[in-house]
Order: structure tokens, then sequence, then C-alpha cells
């Protein structure tokens, strides 16, 4: 902090060693980032003691990127986030988060508890409206599998992602990157993808969870064996959404993690100074099925323009958009038929409504 914000002349006190106040004002930005820049590279480990989680991915320029695999609802997943960025001292972290879901990293466990448990009829219109209704029908039914694992478990998701945001702050220079596809592109994607049927088939089978889940179950999923056989599983009843939910995003984090891992420019002193660089070193924090997906492209040449467009509404999905409008207003138009009918029957059976009603009935027959 000295380096980084020299004490000016006027706050310096006057009985104090000048010298120490001019070395402090010679003290340059690039001066100062080099002095910090040296303090974390004494820090950073040159062979880290990384935990079984973590998968090493090298660079054609020599940059490292450590990738942890987590399970998103592990106690021992947030410790190895912790570890590995200590070990290693990165210049970026790069999550499994994009900016509709980056709230969570600023919340705390309680309030995000609360907020997964609580699923309205607010939530599911704010949904339909930022991703139109069957993206946001089927955002609220995914919702619906986090809050039920949260309650089974107790514990709110995501909690890697803000460890790693909480490590990030404590390391010189190091940047937090947002590294996973924007959630209405892919929910639209997954949505095109998908047939009439198999649309009901997965909402009905969302709706209908309720098998219970232990922590054992979930810290399983660190290991690749089960967590395969559960993405074989998956592939072979719905292969278009593993496609678009898993493979695509598989691409877009390796594009982002390599994006990140980009050489770094050290500061000159002078603009004639020729320009200097050194390698990277990246840590991402993503769930453990898509560390197979990210080895596998890492060599790749990857373009993510196709996987970021959105294709045009099938007839399916204009039909059962049309079924759902349908089926609220048919639903919202009998409960206030019901409403005013009860409404009505309840006034006329009131003493004064029905004196009032035998009155006019005495007037009309007199006429």
């Amino acid at each position: 902090q000295a380096a980084a914000d020299p004490m000016s002349s006027s706050d310096a006190p006057e009985d104090g060693p000048k010298e120490t106040s001019s070395v402090s004002q010679n003290i340059s930005d690039a001066d100062a980032f080099k002095i910090l820049l040296e303090m974390k590279m004494k820090k950073r480990q040159k062979k880290p003691n990384l935990p079984s989680t973590v998968t090493e991915l090298d660079t054609e320029d020599g940059s490292k990127v450590y990738v942890v695999g987590t399970a998103h609802f592990s106690d021992s997943s947030k410790k190895d986030v912790v570890k590995t960025i200590q070990e290693v001292q990165p210049d970026v972290v790069v999550v499994e988060l994009c900016q509709y879901r980056v709230s969570m990293l600023k919340m705390d466990e309680k309030t995000l508890l609360k907020e997964a448990k609580e699923i309205n009829l607010e939530k599911l219109q704010q949904a339909i409206k930022q991703n139109g209704v069957m993206s946001g029908l089927m955002q609220m039914l995914l919702l619906k599998v986090s809050a039920h694992i949260t309650e089974q478990l107790g514990m709110a998701p995501g909690g890697e992602f803000r460890e790693a945001f909480k490590e990030a702050s404590k390391v010189p220079f190091c940047k937090f990157h947002l590294g996973d596809r924007p959630i209405p592109v892919t929910f639209k994607r997954a949505i095109a993808a998908l047939s009439f049927w198999q649309k009901v088939k997965l909402a009905w089978g969302l709706c209908f969870l309720s098998d219970p889940i232990s922590k054992d179950d979930v810290e399983k999923c660190k290991q690749k064996d089960l967590l395969e056989q559960m993405m074989a599983e998956m592939i072979g009843e719905f292969p278009d959404l593993h496609r678009t939910i898993v493979s695509e995003r598989d691409i877009y984090l390796t594009y982002m993690l390599k994006q990140a891992a980009k050489q770094i420019e050290l500061p000159r002193a002078s603009e004639s100074e020729p320009r200097k660089y050194i390698p990277a070193v990246v840590v991402g924090v993503v769930g453990m099925g898509h560390v197979p997906g990210i080895e596998k492209n890492w060599n790749s040449d990857l373009n993510i323009q196709e996987i970021m467009s959105v294709p045009p509404p099938s007839a399916s999905s204009k039909i059962f958009k049309f079924v759902i409008k349908a089926t609220v207003f048919g639903l919202m138009g009998y409960g206030c038929y019901r409403i005013g009918q009860r409404t009505v029957q309840f006034i006329l059976s009131m003493p004064a409504a029905q004196s009032y009603l035998q009155k006019l009935t005495e007037i009309r027959s007199q006429h």
C-alpha cells in the first residue's frame, strides 16, 4: 500500500526524515507493480501441492491453467478451490457463472437457502418475461430441482464460486472472470433442440422429483467414473439436451479459459521500452462434469459464434406456448367467474339486500 499510495509531502510530519518521503514519491506505478508482482511470485509455489480434483493444462505460449472440478453442493469442493488458489497465486480466476447468476457471489448462505426454497408466481413471471414462456418454465423447473437438493442437504448451491471470489480478492493483480454461456441462450437452445413430447416428458420428470439425496451421494459425483455413467444415462434419454446444456458449454468454458490464459504484459518505464510478456497462471472452477469436455476441446480451434445463436421457435413450441397461454387465461377467467358468482350470492344473502329486493318487488306489483 505504501508503494501504491505514497504519502504526499503536505501529509508528511515536519520532523520526519525527508529522505523517506522523497523515496516514496519517486516510486512509480510501474515500480509498485513490480514490487507487488515479485511478492506474488515468491508466494507462488513452483511445484504446487494440488488436490486430486485439479486438472493441469498448458497453452502454446507457456501459460498454465488449473481446472478445479467441483460438486456444486460440496464442502470439500470449497476447500479444494481455496487450496488451489493459495498454492498457485493465479493471475486470473474463471468460474462457471454468467452475468445472470453473478448475484450469488455476494449473497450469504442463509439468503441463498431462502431464495432457492421460495419459488413463487412472481419469480415465474420474471423468468418468463426474461426468457420467454418455454425457457422461463424450464428455468423454474430446474430451479425446483436445485431447491429440492438444497432442502435435502440444507446447503445453498455455488459455495465453491463464492470461495473462489473471496480468495481471488486476496491475490495481488488477480482478475475474476465469468466463464459460462448466458443462461437465456442455453435454455432457448435447449428448448429448441427438444421435440414436443420430449419437453412434456422432461417437465413431468422434473415436476415430480422427490428422491432423497445425501451428502455422500453428492461427494460421489466428484468421481469421474460415476459422473460419466450418469451422463451416459442422460444421453440415452435426451441426447439433444446433453449437447446444448453440457457439450456446447464445454466448448464455451474452454474458449473462455484459453482467452484468460493469454500472456501478461509487464509495465514499462517509458513508451520507448520494449514490451515484455510473461506466461499467465489461471484457475478455472467448473462442475466436474465439464472437465472431460474441456480436456477434449483444449487443443482444438474453437468458434463460439454458432453456439451463441438462438434458433427460431419450432411449430411444436408455438403450439405448446399457445396451449400454456390458453390454459392460464382459461383458469384466470374461470377463477374470476367463480369469485364473481360467490360474491353475488353473498351479497344477495345479506338481510339489507333481501329487504331492498322485497321493496322493489312490492313497487313493481303496485304498478
